[in-house]
């Protein structure tokens, strides 16, 4: 008999209209989809840069079994005071030795367990210690416990995340991109059995720049000059994907992409 998993994954939760977005869907999602295990990633949550012990807490309240992180992991301070107390919570794994918090957990939840790794690429970003060997060892790690593995790679650039995927193949479970915040149409089952997606998309104002108040942006882009950059308001886009695991194996069944606009969810 074949046991199945389903795993959702949210992408990078921008400010507060993300947040509320989050908080607004995730009922119909966790009804549509059946998910045993919710991921989110979190590094843009507050304000757009990082993230804080109370919106963690929300998540979780609302249902999120685990967050991961990024390249923005840092940004709010006092996360430093209370990360390593936070096991449900991944930030890039290849940060050197030493680094606060951790880069993989182990998610239990409804008789389910999924191994959450997040790594940071280094292609247009700083260059910080080897994804692709990090990945390796949580890997091997990680199915001492489970063979059901999920792998947010942050990354800048496409090439390096399809990199990380096929490396991966067989390997992982789900394969995941974030950080570039749109929605790739690259979805498919690699031929070893992970599901993987170039860059699930982010949860957040719709009508910015990746977010962003976009007015600011294109001010920076037109005049070179420094610019302040603040999130967006007004209306939310949520991108993730839901997947399918044999429980038994690891290997993916079933990848969904979820793109939805609050304009459709008034509709609905």
């Amino acid at each position: 008999m074949t046991y199945v998993m389903n795993v959702l994954f949210i992408g990078d939760i921008v400010g507060s209209v993300g947040r509320a977005a989050l908080k607004r869907v995730l009922p119909a999602l966790k009804s549509k989809y059946n998910p045993h295990i919710i991921i989110v990633n979190g590094e843009n949550a507050a304000a757009g840069r990082g993230i804080t012990a109370t919106i963690a807490k929300e998540f979780f309240e609302w249902g999120v079994h685990g967050i991961t992180m990024g390249n923005h992991t840092w940004d709010n301070k006092d996360i430093f005071e209370w990360i390593d107390d936070e096991p449900r919570i991944v930030r890039p794994a290849n940060f050197p030795e030493g680094t606060p918090g951790q880069g993989a957990a182990w998610i239990k939840a409804n008789g389910k367990k999924l191994a959450i790794i997040n790594l940071q690429g280094r292609t247009f970003l700083p260059p910080i210690d080897c994804p692709f060997r990090k990945a390796d060892e949580l890997i091997e790690q990680a199915k001492e416990e489970t063979n059901n593995i999920l792998v947010d790679f942050h990354a800048e650039a496409t090439s390096e995340k399809i990199a990380m995927g096929w490396h991966l193949d067989g390997k992982a479970s789900i394969v995941v991109g974030t950080h570039t915040h749109v929605q790739t149409n690259d979805d498919r089952i690699l031929p070893q059995g992970t599901a993987y997606l170039t860059d699930v998309g982010m949860t957040g104002p719709r009508d910015g720049v990746l977010g962003m108040e976009r007015n600011a942006v294109l001010h920076k882009f037109i005049t070179q000059l420094p610019t302040r950059f603040v999130v967006d308001e007004g209306h939310w886009h949520l991108h993730g994907v839901s997947v399918q695991l044999d429980d038994a194996t690891g290997k993916a069944v079933k990848l969904q992409k979820i793109r939805l606009t609050e304009d459709e969810w008034l509709l609905m």
